[in-house]
């Protein structure tokens, strides 16, 4: 059986080391819903993936938790409405007028 001569120091024992452990999932955003979402896959929260539905989430639901999930999309839209007329930028006559 094979022995070791010599004890490995606790420098190289501890460089080894350094590459166990867990990483973080790169994840991005759902441009639907805004949920964080695995890169190339499916968001479970609003079944888009590349800007087109492919699951339909809410048919899964029960009829409570339908109208919950319709309710949270519905107020999520009404908010990106209300952002996107805020952050409409105003021109020099418009500006005069007020």
């Amino acid at each position: 059986m094979a022995v070791p001569k010599q004890k490995h120091t606790k420098s190289r024992r501890d460089k080894r080391r350094s590459q166990i452990f867990l990483k973080k999932p790169g994840l991005t955003k759902c441009p639907k819903c805004g949920k964080p979402v695995l890169p190339h896959v499916i968001c479970w929260n609003c079944g888009y993936y590349k800007g087109s539905e492919v699951v339909d989430v809410l048919k899964k639901l029960t009829k409570k938790e339908k109208k919950a999930k319709e309710k949270e999309m519905k107020a999520k839209e009404e908010a990106e409405k209300k952002e996107a007329k805020k952050e409409k930028s105003l021109t020099w006559q418009e500006l005069s007028k007020r």
